[in-house]
Parts: structure tokens; sequence; C-alpha cells
């Protein structure tokens, strides 16, 4: 039996002389793994290779069996081509960016059509935002997907004391008045940010929030921690580095 879907592209990998396997964020059945015969036989523009770049946003017929770990795509189709993300080094490297991000957060093929949504969406208003909205995107992004992963951040509320007395615990999620006892914290001015990213409701917003790289560097950074603190074998991201320097 097969089943209509819509997909994004999350990694692949090369298979034998002429197939691939590749996995994919569906809005049916989770992340899934695909192989995919016969895509490196021809260069061709129209390719289905080119459909399998990361962050592409395809509508999917698929045989879905859920006794194998290795399902099979029918066929496969444009949901849109992107207009900047596949040209523009910026928006790619903050894509690849937030792909990295989910492939690391998704352990299990669990369905969470919210989740699909949610980044299908993401990538669609990246490909298309301004600049200024763009540099503070995977802030953005990385605030927001934990959300649908079951361990968000709680927003700041009822402020009253100083500045440089408002912490943020990574490792339990919220922010305090009071020095963790741990390490995973950050304060002051990077907690308040964190908690004015928190309450952006759209990402147009993000061009009301003038952040220099310094200080995007050390959200990131403290971003990655508190995923490793909640999603088992983490690790290290990849594409990070890579990003920052783009972003310069």
């Amino acid at each position: 039996m097969t089943h209509k879907t819509k997909g994004i592209v999350l990694r692949t990998i090369k298979y034998g002389e002429t197939s691939v396997v590749a996995t994919i964020l569906t809005e049916v059945f989770g992340v899934q793994t695909y192989l995919i015969n016969g895509v490196r036989k021809t260069q061709k523009k129209d390719s289905k290779a080119l459909m399998l770049q990361p962050s592409a946003i395809l509508d999917l017929e698929v045989y879905h069996n859920e006794l194998k770990n290795l399902q099979r795509i029918k066929s496969s189709s444009w949901v849109k081509l992107y207009t900047n993300i596949l040209s523009d080094v910026v928006k790619n490297s903050i894509a690849t960016f937030m792909v990295e991000l989910i492939y690391k957060s998704l352990k299990q093929p669990e369905n969470n059509p919210d989740l699909f949504y949610f980044c299908e969406d993401a990538f669609l208003y990246l490909d298309e935002s301004e600049i200024n909205v763009a540099a503070n995107f995977p802030l953005y992004f990385s605030l927001q997907l934990p959300y649908f992963l079951g361990f968000k951040i709680e927003t700041l509320k009822n402020n009253t004391a100083s500045n440089q007395d408002i912490y943020l615990d990574l490792q339990e999620g919220y922010f305090t008045d009071n020095k963790p006892v741990h390490n995973h914290f950050i304060q002051g001015e990077l907690a308040l940010i964190t908690a004015e990213l928190l309450k952006v409701m759209h990402p147009s917003e993000l061009n009301q929030i003038r952040l220099n790289k310094e200080i995007r560097r050390l959200l990131l950074t403290a971003f990655q921690q508190y995923f490793g603190l909640h999603v088992q074998d983490f690790g290290q991201m990849k594409t990070l580095k890579i990003m920052q320097d783009v972003l310069g």
C-alpha cells in the first residue's frame, strides 16, 4: 500500500553505485529512512538527485511498512522550489544548520505533524526573509524547536531582579533569580535577550531585535548546550561554526 505525505529532506548518503539512502522528516510518519535506487545515474538538472538536497520540501508517494527500518519512495515532486536557500550562501548555511538540528534531535520515527508544519513554515519563511531576520533566524529556530520536542524553555515572568541577577538554567529550562549550583546556565544580558527572543510570535518580529555577531555566537553556543542536556547522544553540531563564519 502506498501513502501520500509531504517530507523535508534531512540527510542523504550514497548507497552502492547509483542509489542513496535518505533520511526524511515526513508529515505522516515522522522521521523515516528511504532507499532510493537509480538517482545517481544522471547529472541532469531535472534529476531526482537534485530533489534530495537537505532542506528540500517534497510531495511524496511512499511505500510504508512499520516492520521495516528502510522504506521506499514510489514518486516525488517539489512542494516548492526555493528562491534563495539553495543558491544564497547565507541562507543555505542557516538552512543546513536547521536541518542538522532537526536531524540530531529526532531519535524515533514518531508521528508529529505539528513539528513538521513548524519546520516547513520555518524553511519557507527563511527563503523569503530579509537579511536582518535571517541573521536572527537560527536563534529563533533553536528556541522554538524544543516546544515540539517536549523540553521548551519557560518564558520569563514578573521580572523584578536587576539584569545581572537573572539566570537561565539550561539544565532545568527556566529563568531564575538564584544562581544554579551547576555550570549549565547563562546570565545577565544573554539571559534577558533569550527571554526577549522567546516572546517572538512570528519570525518577522526578529527584525526588531538587533544583535552583534558575538552575542549571537554566545547564544547559539548556549542553545547547543541546552539541546545536549535534553537530547540523548546529541553531540556537537558540525554546521554551527560554518554558519557563524558565514554570518560574520
